[in-house]
């Protein structure tokens, strides 16, 4: 169901409530406005702080997903000690 918004004299829209929730966009958030033919399209975006931004990298991604896979499959070790991992990683 479409949602309406008046243009202010400043020229301000507020995001209807059910769009705000549908697309979980909050006070103070980010967006992103392209014109695409007659039409402008809204895409929410988050600020990510410099020393975290490492993990939204393609290749931190991949690494994540192949170590959520590993896991799903059983192909992970658990150690009772650090020194239990040392003794593991030594023998290799």
């Amino acid at each position: 169901m479409p949602a309406y918004s008046k243009v202010t004299r400043h020229g301000q829209i507020t995001l209807p409530a059910s769009v705000r929730k549908r697309l979980g966009i909050e006070e103070g958030d980010l967006v992103e406005i392209e014109v695409e033919d007659e039409k402008a399209v809204l895409m929410p975006k988050k600020l990510v702080d410099k020393s975290q931004a490492y993990f939204w990298t393609r290749k931190w991604q991949e690494g994540e997903r192949e170590a959520d896979e590993d896991i799903k499959a059983g192909r992970v070790k658990t150690f009772e000690s650090v020194g239990e991992l040392i003794e593991e990683l030594d023998t290799k």
